[in-house]
């Protein structure tokens, strides 16, 4: 993994450095470059002109690390007031949601994973009323299993309800084959978070070997993969093992970030391959803010300046 990495995923702690970047105007501009807004309106006005260019949507409400039964109340109603919208802007179709069971309730002290759980319900039953799905977003390995957990009881109301699996762990091969059957949703990518080597692979080549390894298993098995990559070799890998594995267009989907590479993203939809764009918003953008400089550390160039010219 570059140098850089790990730096800036400490950084993402600094509420400090956070301070200073949400009051520079060229920040400021690399904010928005990756999150729409910090409102639902916001979020479905980004949705719209999305679905008008042919792709599709996955939307984020922002939080993480929630500790207070009352901020997991109020990222559940964030959702449900963004499926509400969706629906009545008829977008539902062509949009989901992407939810962090960590901003819903999962870390709070002995009973987070049952109101994550309870949280996750009522974001699915709103999903359904709206007339789409929910993808659980995966987190840094330590919720790994709890998160696949509360999957298997969702999915038991809730089927369509999707899945992230992390290609840079060192388990995420047997995790595919073990959700690759049939109405499972299964989101591949890379890994954002900065795990240790004994769980996770450390190299940029061994993090793609995996990646393909996982392609495989997804594209051959029976659910529906979502490959989450914005690498032009992984896209073309995947295009050639959908070939080889007798996969129409429309049984797999590729996911890309909002903001990085768009006119790829709409050059893959006009050739007929569904595209989804994943769609963060609200106020605690900044951790994720850093997490997309630390996969791209050529925009810290940006991020720089800006802390310096600062008077």
């Amino acid at each position: 993994m570059p140098l850089l990495r790990q730096p800036i995923l400490l950084l993402a702690r600094s509420s400090g450095v956070k301070k200073v970047v949400s009051t520079l105007p060229v920040t400021s501009g690399i904010v928005t470059s990756y999150v729409p807004g910090e409102t639902t309106a916001a979020a479905v006005e980004a949705t719209a002109g999305l679905v008008d260019d042919g792709l599709h949507a996955t939307l984020d409400f922002l939080g993480e690390d929630t500790v207070e039964q009352a901020q997991a109340d109020a990222t559940v109603a964030a959702y449900v007031e963004l499926l509400r919208e969706l629906g009545r802007r008829g977008l539902a179709r062509n949009a989901e949601v992407s939810v962090k069971l960590s901003a819903i309730g999962q870390a709070l002290p002995g009973v987070g994973d049952k109101v994550a759980l309870e949280n996750a319900r009522i974001i699915c039953r709103a999903a359904r009323n709206a007339g789409t799905t929910v993808t659980l977003d995966m987190e840094d390995h330590t919720t790994t299993d709890r998160t696949l957990a509360v999957l298997r009881d969702l999915r038991k109301d809730f089927p369509e309800t999707g899945a992230v699996l992390q290609a840079y762990l060192h388990r995420t091969e047997a995790d595919c084959r073990a959700l690759a059957y049939e109405g499972s949703r299964v989101r591949l990518c890379k890994g954002a978070y900065n795990e240790p080597e004994d769980v996770a692979f450390q190299d940029d080549i061994d993090v793609d070997r995996s990646y393909v390894r996982c392609l495989k298993v997804l594209l051959a098995g029976d659910g529906y993969p979502m490959i989450a990559t914005h690498d032009p070799r992984m896209i073309a890998i995947a295009a050639s093992l959908a070939s080889r594995f007798g996969r129409a267009r429309g049984t797999y989907e590729y996911q890309m970030l909002y903001g990085i590479r768009p006119e790829e993203q709409r050059r893959l939809a006009a050739a007929g391959e569904t595209v989804r764009v994943y769609v963060p918003y609200g106020h605690e953008w900044y951790g994720y803010l850093m997490r997309r400089l630390a996969e791209r550390p050529q925009n810290l160039t940006f991020f720089l300046r800006s802390l310096v010219s600062k008077k």
